[in-house]
């Protein structure tokens, strides 16, 4: 388990070095690409199959040797219940992304800058969710941001550079903040380490300090989630980013700030969270509702609504439903917000794919030029294009949370955990935000049906004509990309306990149980 973690994190980080050789450029570079994240990915397979399912609250596979003694800062590495399905997520994305990349390069750089870029991109991501020592998250916090900047900035679409330049500065200002508090309860707590600290559950820590180091590290956690309204930067960086930016972003970077709380936050600093938990939901469930809004606007026909620019928004009403379950402070919510992280980073990760390709074919994503601007109208992707309306339908219906998929369980458990906060937490506060995110699914459903509506129906003979335009149904490399997203996502709905097995023991040794 140690080595292959250590391999893990090594292996994209010594494939992006290899794509500094001159003699590894063009579609050997991209092939490279596919190979180290195809390795990467059985790598995690191999480690979760080996995962000690029988103690999934333990650290497993831990490495732990001092990196800088002067400042007890350790080298120090783990994988438990809760880190090990965001592990594999991640491997998994990259893999498809790169795979994605052969086919599907978008105009603006090199293969090797492409590919070294995403393979520096999987090591920060996958650091994140492994590395046990506070500085030694930072940085692999930090790591992400350069790669995805150049990702947006290089190969994105229109208004790419404003684009990529809101996401890094809003993301540097989070950071700055977070940096501080990191270094205040390192500091303060005497000791970085993650595990001590979630094992001394706050003890020694005033409540002031704790209310502080909450308020600083979450304000950078909050950025990256994104909560409202520190979200701004998110549907510009979506709508200007190539198809496997998007997808990176929105599958696995938003994980990064919500794992930070249920990480660093809630067992390190259980009172300053119990304190701000009232605040923290109900900025959740603004998310959820101004997403909703703002997508039913996207999705009104004459509103000139970018399809990617849709599913960027839902994504910060997503995304407010898993800071939901992590503000009950309950294990019911919490496992809700994990599972809601595993679940939106598989759908919204196809429904990206999918928004790229139709793009991809019509050459915009702009809804009323694909279904024209009357309410009577349609794109008829059903008709003409069957397999890829299909998959777009399948992923709108797993996205608004129908039963029996991924996109289901999360939310349903997160508003369960609101029904029932934490002790000490105001029930009729939590009533009253399980009410609003329930009035929040019935929005999702309502924009993602008159999406499906939209660009699925209609009679292929009178739907608009998009200038220059070819229209193919799905073709074998899109199909070996999307299937097992498709497949995971029946299987997370059908088998939550799949997840739920892993993280709940987990979730029950971090807010202080046995």
């Amino acid at each position: 388990m140690t080595v292959l973690l250590l391999v893990l994190l090594a292996l994209p980080l010594v494939g992006s070095a290899a794509t500094l050789v001159p003699a590894l450029g063009g579609r050997r570079a991209l092939w490279l690409g596919v190979a180290v994240t195809g390795a990467d990915l059985a790598v995690a397979v191999a480690l979760a199959a080996g995962f000690d399912l029988h103690h999934p609250a333990r650290m497993q596979g831990v490495t732990n040797v001092a990196w800088i003694p002067a400042l007890n800062v350790r080298f120090h590495l783990g994988v438990d219940g809760i880190s090990l399905p965001l592990l594999v997520l991640t491997a998994l994305l990259t893999f498809l992304c790169a795979l994605y990349s052969l086919k599907r390069l978008p105009a603006g750089g090199s293969e090797r800058g492409w590919t070294g870029l995403l393979l520096l991109l999987a090591t920060g991501m996958l650091a994140t969710f492994a590395v046990l020592d506070l500085l030694l998250f930072f940085v692999a916090f930090e790591i992400v941001l350069v790669p995805m900047y150049f990702l947006i900035a290089r190969w994105g679409g229109e208004n790419r550079g404003p684009a990529a330049f809101r996401f890094i500065l809003y993301t540097l200002l989070g950071s700055a903040v977070m940096l501080l508090g990191l270094l205040l309860l390192g500091l303060k707590a005497g000791t970085f380490d993650m595990t001590a600290l979630a094992a001394n559950h706050g003890h020694g820590l005033s409540r002031g300090t704790q209310i502080l180091v909450v308020l600083a590290i979450g304000i950078g956690l909050a950025v990256k989630a994104p909560m409202w309204p520190f979200h701004s930067w998110l549907p510009d960086a979506h709508t200007a980013a190539p198809t496997a930016g998007s997808v990176l972003l929105a599958g696995v970077l938003l994980k990064m700030g919500t794992y930070g709380f249920v990480r660093v936050l809630i067992p390190s600093v259980p009172q300053g969270m119990h304190e701000l938990a009232p605040y923290l939901g109900a900025f959740a469930v603004v998310g959820i509702i101004y997403g909703s809004l703002a997508c039913l606007s996207l999705a009104r026909p004459g509103s000139r609504g970018d399809l990617k620019r849709l599913i960027a928004f839902s994504s910060v009403g997503h995304m407010g439903f898993v800071l939901l379950g992590i503000a009950t402070l309950n294990p019911v919510g919490i496992n809700g917000a994990l599972f809601a992280n595993i679940g939106h980073g598989l759908i919204t990760g196809l429904l990206f794919f999918l928004v790229g390709a139709i793009k991809d074919r019509y050459g915009t994503a702009d809804l009323d030029t694909l279904a024209g601007a009357r309410v009577e109208s349609g794109a008829a992707l059903y008709g003409r294009a069957p397999r890829l309306g299909a998959l777009l339908a399948f992923g709108a219906v797993a996205s608004l949370g129908l039963p029996g998929l991924a996109g289901f369980w999360g939310e349903l458990l997160a508003m369960l955990g609101a029904f029932h906060p934490a002790a000490g937490l105001s029930r009729p506060t939590f009533l009253a935000l399980m009410v609003l995110a329930g009035f929040g699914t019935l929005l999702t459903a309502a924009y993602l049906l008159s999406v499906v509506r939209r660009v699925c129906m209609g009679d292929p003979v009178t739907a608009p004509a998009v200038p220059g335009a070819t229209l193919t149904d799905v073709q074998t490399y899109e199909a070996v990309t999307w299937t097992p997203l498709v497949v995971l996502t029946v299987v997370a709905g059908l088998w939550p306990a799949l997840l739920l097995g892993l993280s709940t023991p987990a979730v029950q040794a971090l807010l202080g149980g046995s």
